[in-house]
């Protein structure tokens, strides 16, 4: 069909499906509620109401998405992206594209003329949280960016039919709960079943002669499931070029058995389909349960082979020379969880397309680049070889090469260095043998990258020093970043308007802009406008937390935020005992600094017990502090449950204190510390991940530092640490943990925080709390000092936004683009 023919078909559609203005949204809405909802106004429900807008956005997304398919393969030689991440932490989809197709104000006037709130219509959209903190949510910027730049990317993920769990506070305490987020559909997703891929798993792996005498092996006896995609489009920035958003659910390949059903075993009839469902059916599944890891591994699987085998068919539409699939298409692994995708692609170019391995091997690492994205061993996955031999025994076959022959390089490079070989080889033989999916991705790409400059040279100096010393030009850095169209645009409009008001709004999409906002930072004027949106900001965060929460915060007060996932390493506790501190100095009489609002959100992983008692002693304190007549007025401590990228929007916007207080070395970026900054809000934090480059951007008067640095850390380790010296010899810590120890916190059961006390005091504080606590909190009472002084902490908060220019995920995926993935944008009429 030709290109005029597809235009008069889509023209004939449109039924004004295309039109951007108030009356033809306010046609498209009604006719939605009418013939897909099958209602009438002033019957329909809030639901009908936010699917019928939800419609007619995606309405006017569709032509731009064809184009934009069109445009893809108008040339047959375009090199495509393909980005495969476990997780996607999209959030809402209804805001963001109004946002992205400069639609919002046009929106909100037609709802109005219906005599709707466009803002309790938004309310309704369940929030996709397809993931678990900062990588799911670096996954959804980065594709945004990818649209908003034009370049030919595509997203590969799983369509989880629950989401990271629900989280409810019941008397202090975490309690996951299914987050059921499809349970009233998803206007946004367009399913694909004639794309459905099948998934092997199981069997044994046979050997064989092809036509012409060479050996070659064949997957047989597999139990196979069937993948089933789903598209969702993402648009860029100005609705020109709108990329896709594949996820992939599952189905039994025999859904029903017939015999067993009419034998009354209606169990077992259905049994193989419930066993296919579950393996999407929720976002990682607790992996302390032998069941647990085997859905995991399921899971990445299921990703890689339903990708791959898409992007290889893709692939053959146009060319048949396999040779070339490094010219046309770069995969990007989003850590280790997709590295399943280097033995896969091997398998299908040996196995389905009979390559020899030399010449498939070239292929994938030349076509094959990972992100790495911790420096903690404990996080880097390893799987048991006895469960990838009963699941996928022909891509452990495939490993295990791979291995054998990357271990022959390392004779050859270093005779006789049986230690290094020990160290890098896949297989981790310590207790049992152990595939380490980190050296299989290594090895299988052409390009390893970390995610800040301090993370890159730890991989480069400690954690990978092997790898790196094999293969230097291999690795590199590529500092992440975040979309200031949903992260300020969206989030704060009160901030982007005064900002667009002054110098413009090409910062949305060239955020180093923003630095034309320096010099209004000794404006008296502007610094009161801008005290005046940030007090907006609060405003409104407080009217969410009243309704949705039933928190109530002091907009006078200092708004200190310490939001992100629960883990020892990102020191929720080093934040609690100085919030203790504070409330020791108030019950004595004393001064606690500047009236301060510490708030806290997170998830903690349903498995990690340290980390949801954190949670219990956040709320415990809460209370007790919250009762207290002493601190009425000067400390209030709350915790927000089920934290996710619709409030953390708020919160970002709405901070003036953010805590970024990891132990150094041990946070690889963060991307929260890149949003309140952006926004505005003074950074407390060391000198860990990302964080060192905002304070090298911003200036280290305008960053509030504290605390050991990565050397630091290893120099007080090595040195003997002994954290309860520290204890005894600092009265205010004492006071702190005892405190705590003593059932201050919880008189009804005095020894339940014991066993975060005893991580501290006797299992040698291994993210140094304590060796940390005491230039924490001197740098608290700075933090008071500067607050005080309204018109110097707004100067500071101005260019803290107005020197963030580098953390745009625009610039990071530029990056990426020009030096890893070697892509150009494709314009999209």
């Amino acid at each position: 069909m030709t290109k005029t023919e597809t235009q008069n078909i889509l023209t004939t559609a449109r039924d004004n499906r295309h039109d951007l203005d108030p009356e033809s949204i306010e046609r498209s809405f009604l006719n939605h509620i009418a013939f897909t909802q099958a209602t009438v106004p002033f019957f329909e429900t809030d639901h009908d109401r936010w699917v019928a807008l939800a419609l007619t956005v995606r309405d006017r997304l569709i032509e731009r998405w064809i184009a934009t398919r069109r445009a893809y393969y108008a040339r047959h030689d375009t090199k495509r992206v393909y980005y495969l991440s476990l997780e996607y932490l999209v959030g809402r989809t209804l805001g963001n594209s109004l946002l992205n197709l400069n639609i919002y104000d046009e929106c909100a006037h037609a709802m109005e003329t219906l005599g709707l709130d466009l803002e309790e219509i938004r309310e309704m959209e369940e929030e996709a949280a397809l993931g678990n903190g900062g990588l799911g949510r670096l996954a959804a910027c980065f594709l945004d960016s990818m649209a908003t730049l034009q370049l030919p990317a595509y997203g590969y993920g799983i369509r989880y039919d629950y989401g990271m769990f629900h989280q409810q506070i019941r008397d202090g305490h975490q309690v996951e709960e299914p987050d059921d987020w499809l349970r009233l559909g998803n206007p946004w997703e367009v399913a694909r079943p004639e794309d459905t891929y099948r998934i092997s798993f199981g069997g044994r792996s046979e050997p064989y002669k092809d036509e012409h005498g060479n050996l070659r092996w064949r997957w047989v006896d597999t139990h196979d499931i069937l993948a089933l995609p789903y598209d969702t489009p993402v648009p860029g920035y100005g609705g020109q070029t709108v990329n896709t958003l594949r996820l992939f659910s599952t189905r039994a390949a025999r859904e029903f058995d017939l015999d067993y059903f009419n034998h009354g075993d209606y169990m077992r009839a259905c049994e193989e389909r419930s066993r296919a469902e579950n393996i999407t059916k929720v976002l990682y599944p607790k992996d302390d349960m032998e069941q647990g890891r085997e859905l995991r591994l399921q899971q990445e699987y299921l990703l890689v082979s339903a990708s791959l085998q898409d992007i290889l068919d893709r692939f053959a539409l146009n060319d048949d020379d396999w040779s070339l699939l490094p010219e046309r298409a770069a995969i990007q692994l989003n850590d280790t969880h997709p590295a399943l995708a280097i033995p896969e692609l091997m398998h299908l170019l040996m196995d389905r397309e009979s390559l020899a391995w030399d010449e498939a091997w070239t292929i994938a690492v030349n076509t094959f680049a990972y992100t790495n994205h911790t420096v903690m061993p404990e996080a880097m996955e390893r799987w048991d070889v006895d469960l990838l031999d009963r699941l996928l025994p022909r891509h452990l076959q495939i490993i295990y090469e791979i291995n054998r022959r990357f271990l022959e390089q390392i004779e050859q490079r270093w005779p006789g260095d049986v230690d290094r070989a020990r160290r890098m080889s896949l297989i981790d033989e310590d207790g049992g043998k152990r595939v380490r999916m980190a050296h299989l991705a290594i090895v299988g790409s052409h390009s390893v990258n970390g995610v800040s400059e301090v993370h890159t040279q730890i991989l480069r100096d400690r954690v990978l020093r092997d790898f790196h010393e094999l293969d230097p030009d291999k690795f590199n850095n590529k500092t992440n970043g975040i979309t200031p169209r949903r992260w300020l645009a969206k989030a704060n409009e009160p901030l982007s308007e005064l900002i667009s008001g002054t110098i413009g709004d090409d910062w949305v999409t060239d955020l180093e802009d923003l630095r034309r906002l320096v010099p209004f930072a000794d404006d008296a004027g502007f610094r009161r406008h801008w005290r005046s949106a940030r007090i907006d900001a609060k405003h409104h965060l407080r009217d969410h937390l009243r309704k949705h929460v039933g928190i109530d915060i002091d907009p006078g007060m200092m708004l200190d935020c310490h939001i992100k996932r629960f883990h020892d390493y990102k020191r929720q506790l080093l934040n609690l005992l100085h919030v203790v501190t504070l409330y020791n100095r108030l019950r004595a009489g004393e001064d606690a600094g500047v009236p301060r609002m510490v708030l806290f959100a997170g998830k903690a992983a349903p498995g990690y017990m340290h980390a949801k008692l954190t949670i219990k002693l956040a709320n415990s304190i809460a209370e007790v502090v919250n009762n207290d007549p002493v601190a009425s007025g000067r400390l209030h401590v709350a915790f927000v449950p089920n934290y996710g990228v619709s409030l953390a929007e708020r919160i970002v916007a709405a901070a003036d204190l953010s805590e970024q207080i990891s132990t150094a070395g041990m946070e690889a970026s963060g991307t929260g510390n890149m949003k309140f900054a952006l926004n505005g809000a003074l950074t407390i934090g060391t000198l860990d991940g990302a964080n060192i480059e905002i304070l090298n951007e911003v200036g280290e008067e305008n960053f509030f530092v504290f605390g050991l640095t990565v050397e630091g850390v290893e120099q007080t380790k090595a040195a003997g640490y002994d954290p309860r010296a520290v204890y005894e010899h600092n009265a205010e810590l004492k006071a702190a943990i005892d405190a705590i120890r003593n059932g201050r916190f919880s008189p009804g059961d005095p020894t339940l925080f014991e066993p975060l006390i005893s991580r501290l005091l006797d299992e040698g504080d291994p993210y140094m709390v304590l060796a940390d606590y005491d230039a924490y909190v001197q740098c608290q009472e700075r933090v008071s000092r500067v607050y005080q002084d309204r018109e110097q902490w707004t100067r500071m908060s101005i260019l803290n936004t107005a020197n963030m220019g580098r953390f745009s995920s625009d610039r990071t995926i530029r990056e990426y683009a020009d030096e890893i993935w070697h892509v150009q944008s494709v314009p999209v009429d």
